[in-house]
């Protein structure tokens, strides 16, 4: 097996090279779907912080907590009423101390998430700008204009909502507010100093708090276009993560997040901030972790590749073209709160286990960070056939489709009936399937076939593996079908050293591959012989590469 092109420098070559978050696992908890403490149905923050044993045995390093602050859920807390108190549903402010408290004895950091693009419809600033009357200093803190046509009756431009529908909302004085996704949730308008003061001062309180970071929930948004032009595209959704709109992606955005890492660089203890943004190129996404910008961004692209090893192989390798470009570690991502789980998406049943459980060791070898969302370490799949009466989500009612409800149905804990432990309550805010009693990490805790298990021995190996984390990444060459690449690590250099090797089979046949080493970990049963594996389809294979190999 020869190497086909140069190796690929990644994790962001020599700038910061100590950033724990540079090679970090980072474990997304949805907070309400995650553990409920007192019985109501839905998770909480005491429920995190009776499960961080579960999640320091996981092996991740960091947790990214969504929104549990004040809010009306209008969309689950990414409609906040209140940044600097924690809403009764999941708790109180000294709840949020003891669990940073705690996962920081545990050797887990914490992120929350920071929601600046948008406040809640009850926020006091917005509620203030509805009492005052246009032109105030009250709502120059939101995006208000006067509407077009006769008696200013027509929204101010074409934009529409992400969640379907225009993006403008009228109120009793004849002016019109914006809002990129609910009504319930107005645009700030981050051209006001107060805006940007603000959220300084919101930043601070929750480093001061303890947390070690922020997860920026739509950070290209912020900043609009000059003059709020028209689109002029009637299907504006398909154009997202696509296209430069006059919305999103605008390059006035940058300066905020200067702002923002100015601030974090003045506090110790490496805090960082994670950019949801979605950009029409990995050129324009890397702009976001820029060495002065924010440290992470989430790779999309590879989220949204198909099962196909050509595809997949343009897009991790131009993600670390980008990434390095930079000086910013690439992330992967193989699901979160706002997509259909990958083991649906990959074809659902025993095929789509089977290439999540490739995937899992696909991603974990790569160079850089990764992210892992609650329950992915389960298996769990996509709940497709939710009753009705249970599907909230406003991305669903607004827009139609099948919502995000059915990646965040809570987690099965134990037990042979629903809720599965999540709490105890006799129910969960959202159904779990009866099925999924073979899900449960009780179930799969004793299991070493599992998909847990594979999670932990991945985990632990790229813990305790010189080659994995930051590092380099060469291609060999492989099977048709096949990705095969070895990983060498920061503190080896190019040649010598420990290195890793991995094979994934995605095609629809078996492959052969050379296996010029020792096998560590493998996603679903091989055959090796003779220095090479026999890998069947939605295989994945972690090998020991030898110094001189």
């Amino acid at each position: 097996m020869t190497e086909d092109t140069p190796a690929v420098p990644s994790s962001g070559g020599a700038a910061e090279p100590g950033g724990w978050w540079r090679d970090a696992v980072i474990y997304q908890v949805y907070v309400r779907s995650f553990a409920d403490s007192d019985g109501d149905g839905v998770g909480d923050l005491p429920g995190v912080r009776s499960r961080l044993p579960y999640l320091a045995a996981l092996g991740v390093d960091a947790l990214w907590l969504t929104p549990f602050y004040v809010s009306p859920m209008a969309d689950f807390g990414y409609d906040v009423a209140d940044y600097r108190d924690v809403d009764p549903l999941f708790g109180t402010l000294d709840d949020a101390r003891a669990l940073i408290a705690d996962a920081h004895a545990r050797g887990l950091r914490i992120i929350v998430d920071v929601v600046p693009n948008h406040t809640s419809d009850r926020h006091a600033w917005f509620r203030a700008a509805l009492a005052a009357p246009p032109g105030s200093a009250e709502r120059a803190r939101y995006v208000f204009r006067d509407g077009r046509g006769p008696d200013g009756a027509e929204p101010p431009n074409d934009w529409t909502s992400v969640f379907g529908g225009p993006a403008w909302t009228r109120v009793p004085d004849g002016q019109w507010y914006l809002h990129l996704f609910a009504a319930e949730q107005p645009d700030l308008n981050w051209e006001n100093p107060e805006v940007h003061d603000e959220f300084a001062s919101i930043l601070r309180f929750w480093l001061d708090l303890g947390a070690d970071g922020f997860r920026v929930d739509v950070a290209h948004g912020m900043a609009k276009a000059p003059g709020l032009p028209d689109v002029g595209h009637g299907n504006q959704t398909e154009m997202l993560g696509t296209a430069v709109l006059p919305y999103f992606d605008q390059d006035p955005v940058h300066e905020i997040h200067r702002e923002w890492r100015r601030l974090l660089d003045a506090y110790g203890g490496e805090r960082i901030a994670v950019a949801e943004a979605w950009a029409p190129t990995p050129e324009r996404l890397a702009a976001y972790t820029r060495p002065d910008e924010l440290h992470q961004a989430f790779n999309f692209h590879y989220l949204t590749a198909p099962w196909d090893a050509s595809r997949m192989r343009e897009v991790i390798a131009e993600s670390l073209r980008t990434a390095d470009a930079v000086g910013a570690p690439a992330t992967w991502v193989l699901s979160n709160h706002d997509v259909k789980r990958h083991v649906t998406r990959y074809g659902g049943g025993e095929a789509g286990l089977r290439r999540a459980r490739a995937a899992a060791l696909l991603t974990l070898a790569l160079p850089g960070s990764s992210y892992v969302y609650q329950g992915e370490e389960l298996g769990l799949p996509e709940v497709l056939d939710l009753p009705e009466e249970f599907q909230q989500d406003p991305q669903r009612r607004r827009g139609g489709g099948t919502g995000r409800d059915g990646c965040r149905v809570p987690l099965p804990w134990d037990g042979e009936e629903p809720p599965f432990g999540f709490g105890a309550g006799p129910a969960s805010w959202l159904p779990m399937p009866t099925a999924w009693r073979d899900l449960t990490v009780a179930a799969q805790r004793g299991d070493p076939g599992s998909m847990l298990a594979l999670y932990r021995e991945a985990l632990r190996v790229r813990r305790d593996h010189p080659a994995l984390g930051g590092g380099r990444l060469s291609w060999l060459d492989g099977p048709p079908g096949t990705l095969s690449f070895v990983r060498t690590g920061t503190d080896t250099g190019t040649g010598g050293g420990r290195r890793l090797g991995c094979a994934v089979n995605l095609g629809e046949r078996a492959a052969r591959v050379p296996l010029p080493g020792t096998p560590l970990l493998a996603s679903g049963p091989y055959q090796a012989d003779g220095g090479a594996a026999e890998l069947p389809p939605d295989t994945a294979l972690w090998w020991d590469v030898p110094e001189d190999g």
